[in-house]
């Protein structure tokens, strides 16, 4: 169990486990509801409105929040972009809870609000990610709230976009190309006056049966800990986050995501087929308590997936995770104006668009243009004066 980093990557470069992204499903389950016509037409209702919304809010706020805001001050850009894109966000988890009737089911330590943290998570599918924007949201950190991820994800329209303007870390899961973009990136995110959730998967992939054998005949063969509920972590990715955002970071969560009955797809989200229940188990760790150094703190990131696996199991045994009810349920009074709000601005950007002065098709071509171009070449302007 004692590895050498050295040892640990070593590993990790030597053998890449193979890499699919269909989650695990259960068929001896049935879903917890099932797709109506009334849930297929909704669906595709949400669809389009969510859509629609991503588009115009990248469109019309992107180039002035993002954009011209960050050659005055990054800081101020930051709020900016983090109030505006935060609307568009809520509607996420509005859509969980409120219009599926997901029961989103916090537990472990009550963590405070805005604090600046790294988040590792279990990443048993596709949607993981989403469910912790009903955690940001709850904490005020929605906005700020930035991902790790693959970087085939920036390719996708609009959504691409957006993720370049919110400062997601693409990763093309060749270490030597990742890791000198990963520090360039995280060396932007020092600014302790900024909220930050930067969140990581260390598993690097979702969960599946298949995976996780692999995981395991692997684990078998270089003497680390074999188990059955998550895959080993990959902890060079970790190691790097700390070491730059160490002496700005509060905190480490580890979070736990597990669900019942039957795991969800992005189109199950979509629908509201399901989940039925998402639990989410948060364990705060002050980020003086994480060893500095990097071989042991790739032996800490081992032991916290040991102890995540035992979690989960108990979980399945128990159908529950320990000490419950940790954050309340999501008003609806807010959710609801939060709603109208991002549905008000989207029409009046579609009026703008189609129906007003071509000078706004214009601007919303040449918006489009620029942001085609600079999400592939991963282009963002630097400050030009001394403003903070």
């Amino acid at each position: 169990m004692q590895l050498a980093l050295e040892e640990v990557v070593a590993i990790e470069s030597g053998k890449e486990m193979e890499e699919t992204f269909k989650p695990l499903k259960s068929d001896d389950r049935l879903k917890h509801y099932p797709l109506t016509p009334f849930r297929l037409i909704r669906g595709l209702i949400c669809l389009l409105v969510y859509l629609s919304t991503a588009f115009m809010f990248v469109v019309y706020f992107a180039p002035v929040a993002a954009v011209l805001m960050r050659f005055f001050s990054i800081h101020y850009c930051r709020k900016a972009t983090s109030f505006l894109f935060a609307l568009w966000l809520a509607l996420w988890p509005f859509l969980f809870e409120k219009i599926n009737g997901t029961k989103v089911v916090f537990s472990g330590d009550l963590v405070p609000p805005k604090e600046r943290v790294l988040i590792i998570a279990n990443h048993r599918t596709e949607v993981d990610w989403m469910y912790l924007w009903n955690l940001a949201l709850r904490k005020g950190c929605l906005g700020y709230i930035k991902y790790i991820l693959k970087s085939s994800l920036m390719k996708l329209p609009v959504f691409g976009w957006g993720f370049h303007i919110l400062e997601f870390i693409s990763v093309e899961r060749k270490w030597e190309v990742d890791e000198p973009a990963m520090r360039q990136m995280l060396s932007t995110f020092k600014d302790s006056r900024d909220p930050l959730w930067l969140a990581l998967f260390p598993e690097g992939t979702d969960f599946s049966e298949e995976k996780c054998q692999k995981s395991q005949k692997f684990a078998s063969e270089v003497g680390l800990p074999v188990l059955a509920n998550v895959l080993l972590p990959k902890t060079r990715g970790f190691g790097v986050c700390l070491e730059v955002l160490q002496n700005s970071l509060d905190a480490v969560y580890d979070v736990s995501i597990a669900y019942k009955h039957q795991l969800p797809t992005f189109l199950d989200n979509v629908f509201g087929t399901d989940p039925s229940e998402v639990h989410i188990h948060v364990q705060r760790i002050p980020v003086k308590d994480i060893p500095a150094s990097d071989a042991k703190a790739a032996t800490w990131l081992m032991d916290r997936f040991q102890l995540k696996d035992q979690l989960l199991l108990d979980f399945k045994a128990r159908g529950h995770f320990p000490n419950e009810g940790t954050e309340q349920e999501l008003s609806t009074v807010k959710c609801l104006v939060n709603f109208t709000v991002v549905i008000l601005l989207t029409a009046l950007f579609i009026y703008l668009t189609f129906f007003s002065s071509v000078w706004f098709k214009t601007y919303a071509s040449l918006a489009c243009a620029y942001l085609a171009s600079a999400t592939h070449f991963k282009f963002r302007p630097l400050p030009i004066t001394n403003l903070i």
